[in-house]
């Protein structure tokens, strides 16, 4: 089974929840129970790992392994503009 890139360093935490809403349950499973703080909604998902005391590279992995587990959209939610 390929498996899909949801998630990237760069991205904000608000953007990738917005975007997978699955991926809450994942960050939350590491460590950072606080996904739905209004300042994680501006920190990428490298800075938002950091100030946990979490290593980066080993979060992303896990958030895109759990996706990939959950059967997630890749193209994630698609929000009406």
């Amino acid at each position: 089974m390929e498996e899909n890139i949801y998630v990237t360093p760069e991205m904000l935490t608000g953007d990738i929840v917005l975007k997978f809403p699955e991926a809450a349950i994942a960050l939350m499973e590491c460590g950072m129970g606080c996904v739905s703080c209004p300042a994680s909604a501006a920190e990428s998902l490298r800075d938002a790992s950091l100030v946990h005391g979490l290593d980066p590279e080993e979060v992303i992995t896990y958030v895109n392994r759990r996706l990939n587990e959950m059967g997630v959209d890749p193209a994630g939610v698609q929000m009406n503009e």
